[in-house]
């Protein structure tokens, strides 16, 4: 037996040719190395079967986010299936398993699994008086990368601190993933999980930022996905926020049409009236 420790959502661990070996929860039977990250779509598939059991503890203000944590299929490699279904619903997802496609029926055809070839991170700091060293920030954030989760830097493609956003570009198209190495769909996820106090490490410990012997707290993190082809959205899969937003622009614009025509029409009426009125003077000053 050994542990895990890149990896706590596993079991059956065991040595095989120096290196511990184990069972990803859930995915019946698909063994992962864990020298290395463990693929984002068998963490995924992990994470929803231990929510299930109830074995995995919630924070308190835990909700779920329905559209990002689902049960995937996964290829024996542990890589995404292009295609995901959810009962009878289905759509296309990326490299990271990000669904890129409206949702259709099972007859949806995704030919290919695109690739997400650039992931960008962005965080919000708390408020602070002084901002923080930008090139300290920069050490600390590649650093990471590179050694917490074996990234190789040339995908750190950069690191930006503009008080109070920190924002990591990770850029890795298809070329550039070598065999065996890391994925930066997989990075950010494990990434993701560790500044949110939800670390998939066995020792459980999450991210300490800290720049320049300062601990950073971190107030929100969104996760930003660009595919190698561009997502197939159509307007049916805009939010209901957002299209109100558009319904009010679109009245406000009717309204303010509406305003100037009538504003104009009695400013028309007006001037005629004057000119009437000036007649009629002038008739009666010529009589």
């Amino acid at each position: 037996a050994c542990v895990c420790e890149k990896n706590k959502r596993v079991t059956n661990c065991r040595m095989e040719s120096g290196r511990c070996r184990c069972e990803s929860i859930g995915s019946g039977g698909v063994t992962v190395d864990c020298n290395t990250l463990t693929s984002k779509c068998l963490l995924m598939k992990a994470e929803v079967m231990g929510s299930k059991s109830g074995r995995r503890e919630k924070p308190k203000d835990a909700f779920e986010d329905t559209d990002g944590l689902y049960d995937p299929e996964c290829e024996n490699t542990g890589a995404f299936k292009a295609k995901q279904c959810n009962g009878t619903t289905c759509w296309c997802v990326n490299t990271a398993g990000v669904r890129r496609t409206d949702k259709h029926d099972t007859d949806l055809k995704c030919n290919q699994l695109v690739r997400t070839m650039w992931i960008i991170i962005e965080m919000k700091h708390a408020e602070r008086n002084a901002p923080l060293n930008a090139e300290s920030l920069k050490k600390f954030f590649t650093d990471t990368i590179t050694s917490r989760y074996q990234l190789d830097g040339r995908y750190i493609s950069s690191v930006l601190y503009e008080k109070p956003y920190i924002t990591i570009d990770l850029k890795q198209n298809s070329s550039d993933k070598s065999f065996g190495g890391v994925d930066i769909a997989d990075v950010a996820y494990y990434f993701e999980k560790d500044v949110k106090g939800q670390s998939i490490f066995h020792n459980n410990a999450g991210l300490n930022v800290s720049i320049d012997n300062e601990e950073v707290k971190l107030e929100k993190t969104v996760v930003y996905y660009v595919d190698e082809i561009a997502p197939e959205f159509s307007m049916k899969s805009l939010t209901p926020g957002l299209i109100a937003v558009i319904v009010v622009v679109v009245i406000a614009i009717v309204a303010a049409i509406v305003v100037l025509v009538l504003t104009r029409r009695r400013k028309g009426k007006y001037v005629k009236a004057e000119v009437k009125e000036m007649n009629e003077m002038h008739r009666g000053l010529n009589a």
